[in-house]
């Protein structure tokens, strides 16, 4: 895995869905903060692109967007939050959360981490890289993976899902690559910061079940965004 982990079936349920469509909500309304206009607003233009790919429905998205730029019910209050340690069998995981009650999310997080360890800051992101990820399809009449990355300023490329590519860069160039990238005619799907595992690690078909079923816990929490971990494929 050694990205962003993604829990599988999301849609199986109501109450799982609602839970996507809250994290959603909060994504867009943490990228409306630099304003209303995705046009002007390439963060925005993102979160609302994935909001629509899940379909969350239209007026909550406009509602988030109106709330995140402060046009309804006052600013949003919002924090990024990350925590680390290690789930089951000592595999490293780093997890955003995006939070309004610091103290209710460290609450959580401390539940929420019994079956595995919780860690201080630095306690496990020593082993993982910090990079920009671009999900993107190539442009009508295809081109070369390589190619794009080297002329946009990636820094490698690999192969995604359903013939996507996945471009890694440097954190402070994600915003230059994305819109090189989409100047060539790639569509993008996703383009964030993320946490990519440099070494990791191998645990059996039993294990691996205890693994996923701790992250499909902590992914159950409101106040919890992106879970990276350090689980090989």
């Amino acid at each position: 895995m050694g990205a962003q982990w993604k829990k599988k079936h999301k849609e199986a349920a109501a109450d799982q869905r609602g839970r996507v469509f809250g994290k959603l909500a909060k994504e867009v309304m943490m990228a409306a903060r630099a304003g209303a206009d995705p046009s002007m607003n390439a963060a925005l233009r993102m979160a609302i692109d994935a909001a629509r790919k899940q379909s969350l429905p239209r007026d909550t998205l406009q509602r988030a967007i109106k709330r995140g730029a402060g046009l309804l019910d006052g600013p949003v209050q919002f924090e990024l939050v990350t925590y680390e340690g290690f789930a089951p069998h000592q595999v490293p995981v780093i997890v955003e959360c995006l939070t309004d009650n610091k103290n209710r999310t460290a609450s959580n997080m401390r539940v929420l981490f019994r079956k595995g360890q919780q860690g201080a800051s630095g306690s496990v992101s020593w082993d993982f890289t910090r990079c920009g990820l671009i999900e993107a399809d190539p442009p009508e009449g295809g081109e070369d993976p390589e190619e794009a990355a080297i002329e946009a300023g990636a820094d490698d490329v690999k192969p995604g899902e359903e013939g996507s590519s996945s471009f890694i860069t440097a954190p402070n160039v994600l915003g230059a690559v994305t819109k090189a990238l989409t100047e060539r005619g790639w569509k993008t799907a996703s383009s964030a910061l993320v946490w990519i595992a440099k070494n990791p690690v191998t645990v059996d078909a039993d294990k691996r079940a205890d693994v996923e079923a701790f992250l499909d816990n902590m992914d159950g929490d409101d106040d919890v965004q992106n879970i990276y971990v350090a689980l090989a494929e």
